[in-house]
């Protein structure tokens, strides 16, 4: 039995977003109806590499795999959809297609008439809000949310780049999954039917940048002010690519050893690790040089130092570790290889792939079908707010980025985190901010782990006791999950696998997050997400095509987090229907493989290579960004708008704003194969353009006509645009040590709330340590026992 069975989705949803979604949905056994008008969605049509698709697309039959289609025509199958949405669980919607946008069945129409319904809906910027109705793409949306200036990506001497391959929809997709999930569980607290207004705006402010508002509120600095490329990250050995990473001082000072220069290394340099990478970079480059990528690869491992090679569309299903782990399949209609699914459970089962459905396959099958509507609410039922997560006690023991993201959320929504550190190895994001140890409670000051650890309780143990261990075994046994995101050794070394940890508590679920899988030739690499980034693909499309790709840096982790958060939610629903605990394996790969999927789909499918190209893209033309006549915060002429024309129709909205000079009316230029030949043109014209005036300026020239144009944000200021201010994306959370500063929330608003995510800031270290050991029945003097013998504490060790 898969985790939801019985369970009915209608999809009434157009792109890769919703596609995503609900296939993560349909994976897991959920009976996903694609309603579709006669054309078809557009998406069966697609592809990245402009081949000739002869019928359904590749990606659309990977993304629609186990669906069934059903054709409408809105105007007259009103009672048909009427039936269809009365008899599912779940609505998940975007715009783009005729029965979508059709008035009866907006989102808000739904809700009211289906109050049973979970709908879903997927916008750029929100059902409601200044900018709901504004023209957006992919690339637009990043520059909006900040994502093109990242936490410092790029080179100086070059604009920006975006992070490529339609990240961005997945990442929404993924979120719109999560939140749809979270609201099924709802229904054990007594709730039925919601509205989730999802923004794909807020899901790439926190896919994409990395807590840049809390950040520059509370340190009154941005993270970075300058694009720098990452030293040695993605750099060429003697034969290949192969991506280096410094995360932490101890892998720069393993990177010095590494490379024959123990002399670099200063533990009290005041220069960031970062800094002092920048200034050996011609020495640590010319090094990798004369190594080849295998013998590079095998040192950094031993040294314990991040690494990986850097996969694309050709190679990346020949790489040993996925061979090992099988993470590639064959599409059982088409043939072409596509990647597994993003997390494993056990026992729970999900569905092995499925073919995709032909237009309209199943239209005559639910015509003619006998549809049982599902019940409606109580009276009385919807009370003002809902947590979904109430009474869920979860055991995070995690750290960093990725894992973290995964139970912040279950935090928002009411569950009862417990996150455990120790003295000696705090939660490394309270190490990265750039506190002098010499200010008081240091380590209790970086807004990175303030940002993602909120409503959670905290405490310490080192598990290198047994004593530890003792006080860790009781605490398993109270708790509905645990969550951990170590190497597979780390765990192994202390005792604690699914099988300890079911003998303490049998319908636990385990979530582990290693970086690379719990087994593989590379499962106990350390992992890190541009080394994330760089395995799965990701980083092969980011960047300029006459340079070595760039790190993202910055998806791999809460992409990981969100998939793990999926997995976990379906490892619930199988317990709640079983009773079974559930190990769940969501490797950061896995998930980053996924959101990559395009690449080898396109290469296996049409034998086409997707390449990086700036700020170019297959999804608009022209689609780039151009220098504004602002000069920025920082005193530099390096503020930028980014214009992506999708259609036709709004290259001819483009003509209009701009006057309709001579060359842009070019016949040429009307149709996107002409306006790609000629992009060269287009650039230099609307480049000339844009340079003479202010990014609002271009903005309220050209928003208003139907043009998605917005402008590269600083990502610390965020908080600034009007849109995420009316939603109340960002809440002033108060602190014991640090100022009250602006905290980043959950990227959905739901009828049922919360009315506020943020309810107690994020815990000082061992905050909690009295209050949970006293529930697990420990005595006072047992506490200071533990204190005294270092077990427990209050500062790092």
């Amino acid at each position: 039995m898969t985790p939801l069975d019985g369970f009915t989705v209608v999809d009434l949803s157009t792109g890769i977003a919703g596609a995503y979604c609900t296939k993560l949905l349909s994976d897991a056994g959920a009976e996903v109806i694609k309603v579709e008008p006669p054309q078809g969605d557009p998406l069966r049509h697609w592809s990245a590499s402009g081949a000739d698709t002869g019928g359904d697309g590749a990606l659309f039959s990977f993304l629609a795999g186990g669906k069934h289609s059903v054709v409408v025509d809105p105007d007259t199958d009103g009672e048909f959809l009427a039936t269809l949405l009365s008899g599912a669980d779940a609505v998940v919607w975007s715009r783009g297609s005729v029965v979508a946008e059709h008035p009866s069945l907006a989102p808000e129409e739904i809700h009211r008439d289906h109050p049973h319904l979970i709908v879903t809906a997927i916008t750029p910027f929100g059902l409601d809000g200044p900018w709901h109705d504004r023209a957006a793409t992919e690339f637009t949306l990043q520059a909006w949310s900040g994502g093109i200036f990242g936490i410092g990506r790029g080179s100086p001497d070059l604009p920006p780049a975006f992070v490529g391959g339609q990240v961005g929809e997945y990442l929404a997709g993924a979120y719109a999954s999560a939140m749809t999930l979270a609201s099924w569980h709802a229904r054990r607290n007594g709730v039925v039917g919601d509205l989730l207004d999802l923004s794909m705006l807020e899901t790439q402010i926190l896919g994409l940048t990395y807590y840049p508002v809390t950040y520059f509120e509370m340190l009154g600095r941005p993270w970075r002010d300058a694009r720098k490329v990452t030293v040695p990250g993605i750099a060429s050995a003697k034969d290949g690519l192969v991506d280096v990473g410094c995360g932490t001082a101890q892998q720069w000072f393993d990177l010095c050893a590494m490379t024959g220069h123990p002399e670099w290394i200063d533990e009290h340099s005041p220069l960031s690790i970062t800094q002092q990478a920048n200034e050996k970079a011609e020495e640590i480059y010319a090094w990798v040089k004369e190594q080849t990528v295998e013998e590079i690869r095998d040192l950094a491992t031993a040294f314990r130092i991040p690494n990986a090679p850097v996969a694309n569309g050709a190679n990346v299903t020949e790489l040993d570790h996925f061979a090992h782990r099988r993470s590639f399949v064959t599409n059982p209609r088409d043939g072409f290889t596509q990647p597994d699914r993003p997390y494993r459970l056990h026992p729970a089962a999900l569905r092995p792939p499925q073919p995709a459905p032909r237009l309209g396959q199943h239209t005559d099958h639910y015509r003619s079908s006998v549809i049982s509507a599902r019940l409606h609410p109580p009276s009385g039922n919807n009370r003002a707010e809902i947590l979904p997560f109430s009474g869920l006690r979860v055991l995070d023991m995690t750290t960093f980025w990725a894992g973290p993201s995964c139970t912040h959320p279950l935090g928002m929504l009411g569950a009862d985190v417990i996150h455990v550190e120790s003295t000696r190895r705090p939660d490394g994001t309270r190490l990265i901010a750039g506190i002098p140890v010499s200010e008081a409670q240091w380590w209790e000051r970086s807004p990175i782990f303030s940002a993602l650890n909120t409503n959670k309780k905290g405490l310490t143990v080192d598990l290198q006791h047994e004593a530890g261990r003792e006080v860790l075994r009781k605490l398993i046994a109270t708790a509905d999950v645990i969550v951990e995101n170590f190497t597979p050794r780390v765990l192994e070394q202390i005792g604690l696998d699914f099988n300890t940890v079911r003998q303490l508590q049998p319908g636990a679920i385990m979530v582990r997050m290693p970086g690379f899988g719990l087994d593989g030739p590379w499962r106990d690499n350390p992992a890190f997400a541009y080394v994330i980034e760089a395995a799965s693909g990701v980083s092969w499309l980011t960047g300029f095509p006459e340079r070595n790709p760039y790190e993202p840096y910055s998806v791999g982790d809460p992409n990981a987090g969100v998939h793990a958060l999926n997995a976990l939610l379906l490892a619930l629903e199988h317990r709640n229907r079983t009773g079974q605990g559930v190990l769940v394996e969501a490797a950061m790969v896995d998930a980053a493989l996924n959101i990559a999927a395009e690449q080898v789909i396109e290469y296996s499918a049409y034998g086409a290579l997707l390449q990086r190209d700036g700020n170019g893209g297959p999804t608009a033309a022209p689609q780039n960004l151009y220098r504004t006549a602002d000069i920025d915060e920082f005193g530099r002429l390096d503020s930028w708008v980014a214009v992506a024309i999708a259609t036709d129709g709004q290259w001819a909205a483009l003509c209009g704003a701009l006057g309709r000079p001579a060359w842009a009316l070019q016949p040429a230029l009307a149709t996107t194969a002409g306006r790609r030949e000629h992009r060269e043109l287009i650039d230099s014209q609307l480049g000339a353009w844009c340079a003479e005036r202010s990014g609002d300026e271009i903005v309220e020239l050209l928003w208003p006509s139907g043009i998605p144009v917005a402008k590269a944000m600083q990502p610390h200021r965020q908080a600034e645009l009007p849109q995420l201010l009316h939603r109340g994306f960002f809440e002033e959370v108060a602190h014991p040590v640090n100022p009250a500063v602006r905290h980043s929330t959950l990227p959905v608003r739901s009828a049922h709330g919360p009315k506020r995510f943020h309810r107690r800031p994020a815990p000082l270290l061992g905050e909690h340590n009295h209050e949970l050991l006293r529930e697990l029945g420990l005595s006072d003097v047992e506490i200071a026992a533990l204190a005294a013998d270092g077990v427990i504490g209050a500062a790092p060790a």
